[in-house]
C-alpha cells in the first residue's frame, strides 16, 4: 500500500480522508498547511500528496507548484482535493503540477480510483 500525505487545514476533512486511506491499508501523513505539507513532502518522500487549495498561508496551487518544481519532489504526484468546482481552477492546478483533481465533499470511491489511476506504473 501507499503512504500519502494529507495536506488540508480542516482537521474534519483530513480525519475523513484518513479513515477512508487507512481503511484500505494505506500509511498516512499528515499537514496542516502548505508550508507543513511542502516540508513534509521533502522530508518524507511521500508517493502521493493530497492537497487542499484553501488554506491560510501557502495556498495548495503554491504547494503543489513547489513540489512538483523541486528535483527532489517533483517524482511525487499530487492530487488536488479541494471545494473549488470551476473549470479554471482545475486548469490552474494541472497548470501548478497536479495529476488529479477532486471536488469535495470527495466520494471514497472517487478517491480510491484516483489513487490507483495515479499511482499505477506507467507501463501499465
Amino acid at each position: 500500500m501507499a503512504r500519502i500525505l494529507i495536506v488540508d487545514d480542516s482537521p474534519t476533512e483530513t480525519h475523513l480522508i484518513r479513515t477512508m486511506l487507512t481503511s484500505q491499508g494505506h500509511e498516512v501523513l499528515e499537514a496542516s498547511s502548505g508550508e507543513e505539507g511542502v516540508a513534509i513532502a521533502g522530508k518524507e518522500l511521500p508517493d502521493m500528496v493530497l492537497m487542499d487549495i484553501v488554506m491560510p498561508g501557502l495556498n495548495g496551487f503554491q504547494a503543489t507548484r513547489q513540489i512538483s518544481k523541486d528535483q527532489r519532489t517533483n517524482h511525487i504526484p499530487v492530487v488536488i482535493v479541494t471545494t473549488k468546482n470551476q473549470e479554471t481552477d482545475r486548469v490552474w492546478g494541472k497548470r501548478q503540477g497536479a495529476r488529479g483533481y477532486l471536488v469535495k465533499p470527495v466520494q471514497e470511491n472517487m478517491l480510491l480510483a484516483t489513487i490507483k489511476d495515479v499511482l499505477k506504473p506507467a507501463n501499465s
